[in-house]
């Protein structure tokens, strides 16, 4: 039986859901990895990176729900995490319908705490 639960704290989550995001369209590009490692020092990149890249998608949401869920983000956290999503995503000049879409699903989630 596979466990979603993380240890995250909340730094270490941005940085996961905004590496999900830059890969939306399977493509990350310098700017969003800039932007994704000024969130968190190095190790902790290093360690969420790793983690993200052996998780599937369905792994992925559930993960991102989970800590959502266990870390209780208040309405202004889920608006700085919302905007910082929303600029990762145009950080490299193209929003496509792919990110837009998981930006809606992802809009979603966050607001189920």
């Amino acid at each position: 039986m596979n466990t979603f639960k993380t240890s995250w704290d909340k730094k270490e989550l941005a940085a996961y859901i905004l590496l999900y995001c830059a890969n939306a369209n399977y493509q990350e590009d310098p700017e969003e990895i800039e932007l994704i490692r000024s969130k968190v020092d190095k190790a902790d990149y290093k360690a969420i990176r790793k983690e993200f890249e052996a998780d599937n998608d369905y792994q992925s949401i559930q993960k991102i729900e989970a800590a959502v869920d266990r870390l209780g983000y208040s309405k202004k956290e889920i608006n700085v995490l919302i905007s910082e999503m929303k600029t990762l995503f145009l950080s490299d000049g193209h929003y496509d319908e792919t990110e837009k879409m998981l930006f809606l699903g992802l809009k979603k989630i966050l607001k189920i705490s």
